[in-house]
């Protein structure tokens, strides 16, 4: 009798390692599967560039007034620096996207280009919407005072 439990016990152990050897195969065949994407340059460049994006930014259009808070390193020590102004155009895509932003600053127009997906740029918020007609807004360079304003949209 003992010797049939302990062939018994076998048969099971032996089902049992079946069952695993099944399993470890399946998951064996779905890396295989995986990894048949070809390793190419440009694959690992996109896999690379995906995991680099900042996943938490706002829709920004051009017009816009916005507040980007700048890492500035001075020394040691690292603060944040506000930089507001108008959105006055936008570039690129993915993670090379681009604005140039516009603000005045003691009397002269000042434009700062800001790679959006950057680590320099801490932080970003839409202040106001603005109601344009055109994809870039050079033309504010040539305006001065109160014409280099642009209307508010309240829709978005």
């Amino acid at each position: 009798m003992a010797k049939e439990t302990q062939g018994n016990e076998l048969e099971t152990g032996f089902k049992a390692d079946e069952s695993k050897d099944v399993a470890v195969k399946e998951k064996e065949k779905e890396l295989v599967s995986e990894t048949k994407n070809p390793l190419t340059a440009s694959t690992i460049i996109e896999e690379f560039e995906n995991a680099q994006l900042k996943k938490e930014l706002p829709e920004i259009y051009v017009g816009d007034t916005v507040k980007v808070g700048v890492k500035i390193t001075e020394g040691n020590k690292e603060r944040v620096q506000p930089y507001e102004g108008v959105v006055i155009a936008k570039r690129h895509g993915g993670i090379n996207q681009t604005i140039t932003v516009r603000r005045i600053f003691q009397g002269i127009g000042v434009e700062r280009v800001f790679m959006l997906h950057s680590p320099q740029v801490a932080s970003l918020k839409v202040e106001r919407r603005g109601k344009v007609r055109r994809a870039k807004l050079f033309y504010l360079r040539d305006r001065v005072g109160k014409a280099t304003r642009v209307k508010q949209r309240f829709d978005r």
